[in-house]
């Protein structure tokens, strides 16, 4: 059973406001809904053109829980751009809760090489492409201290360990969205710009952790400033670039303990790697106190009810501004007036919705067939399928006579 404490901090944690938890406002329409909602339900609210909507996708860590994904941002402009920041492993199932066509999803920026980071990109470049994705899948990434420690030579050999999937759905699907496009960017610049296009900028400048390439970026657009920090160490990039965000994102890392007693690992690693590779809570606060951003993100942890309330504490010794404690499925309006927090309502049941333009049809010369010896041991149910075929193909007006046998 929670304590009272541990319930006011929960509320102080987890709520943008003392309103947070009313039911919007008054309802005086029997037939109305509530003027000011205090969840975010995906699809039905319009993003304002001078708006931005924050997305936590993924917020845990390497090891793999139903709970929290590891480590992915999706950031909306009211422009209409999409922008990911890390895609890492299982993130794609919450992000196929938020019901965005896949064909305005081909944008990621990837921090560092490590698979909570991008370890879900097959999901999205694969998943998408089979999901009516019009366009190659986008990815930036830093350059390593050797070339193969790069993004480059990282997503080329992706691919290659990826080739069957890949060959096995070309001509069915059309090639374009099958195709990745890497730019690679040198990880030693300092806020350099590494995007810019339709007014928004991103820029990346080098990050701490583990070893040489990691990043962190900034997007600026319309006056607005969102930082990524990714997985790094404090530094002083992150402190001078994170002037004046609007939203500084940073991760917050485990306390030692909490390694030791939840994680299984050996003390003298769990401390090293909590102070060392990441960032603690009380580095943290140190952080967002000398950066002072309008508010203050802290992910990278397991958000549960025997860690946050410890972590909570560790940065209240330091920080006392605006804060978030994110956990998968949290979602930040940012506008004019403010930064409001909610809780997005997921559904496990999501299906791809179309985008506004249908995806382009396949090449079959480009399809693989199967060989005759393994065609040899197909089974013939043309008796079975015939009526539901005929049924479909007068639905979708398709001439028998324009199919051709593929596989």
């Amino acid at each position: 059973m929670k304590t009272l404490l541990q319930i006011l901090l929960f509320a102080v944690v987890f709520g943008p406001s003392v309103g947070a938890f009313a039911a919007g406002g008054a309802v005086d329409d029997p037939n109305g809904i509530a003027p000011d909602r205090y969840v975010y339900y995906p699809g039905t609210e319009a993003l304002g053109k001078d708006e931005i909507r924050l997305h936590a996708c993924g917020t845990g860590m390497p090891a793999a829980r139903h709970k929290q994904a590891a480590t992915c941002w999706l950031i909306e402009l009211g422009n209409g751009e999409k922008f990911f920041f890390d895609v890492g492993s299982h993130s794609m199932g919450n992000v196929a809760s938020l019901m965005i066509p896949y064909d305005y999803l081909d944008k990621v920026f990837i921090t560092h090489l490590h698979s909570d980071h991008w370890g879900d990109l097959a999901s999205l470049w694969i998943g998408g492409w089979t999901a009516g994705r019009n366009n190659p899948l986008q990815v930036w990434g830093p350059s390593g201290a050797e070339e193969r420690l790069g993004t480059a030579h990282a997503v080329k050999h992706f691919q290659e360990a990826y080739y069957w999937d890949w060959k096995g759905r070309l001509g069915n699907l059309a090639e374009a969205p099958g195709n990745i496009d890497v730019t690679e960017f040198d990880y030693t610049g300092a806020n350099h710009v590494v995007y810019e296009n339709n007014g928004v900028v991103v820029r990346a400048w080098p990050a701490i952790h583990s070893i040489d390439g990691p990043v962190s970026y900034s997007l600026e657009w319309n006056g607005y400033k969102v930082v990524f920090g990714g997985d790094t160490f404090p530094n002083k990039w992150y402190l001078e670039y994170a002037q004046d965000a609007d939203v500084a994102i940073h991760e917050c890392f485990h306390l030692p303990g909490q390694m030791v007693e939840k994680y299984n690992q050996a003390p003298i690693v769990a401390m090293y790697v909590a102070t060392k590779i990441h960032t603690s809570p009380q580095a943290f606060g140190k952080i967002m106190s000398t950066a002072k951003p309008k508010h203050a993100i802290a992910y990278h942890f397991f958000n549960d009810d025997d860690t946050r309330y410890e972590i909570y504490a560790g940065v209240r010794e330091v920080y006392d501004g605006p804060l978030s404690l994110a956990t998968d499925g949290m979602m930040w309006n940012i506008t004019r007036e403010g930064i409001t927090e909610r809780m997005t309502v997921m559904t496990e049941d999501a299906w791809s919705v179309p985008g506004s333009r249908p995806p382009p049809p396949g090449d079959p010369s480009l399809a693989t067939p199967i060989s005759d010896a393994i065609r040899a041991g197909a089974w013939n149910v043309e008796d079975v399928e015939a009526n539901m075929l005929r049924e479909f193909m007068q639905k979708f007006d398709i001439d028998p006579a324009s199919l051709q046998q593929n596989n």
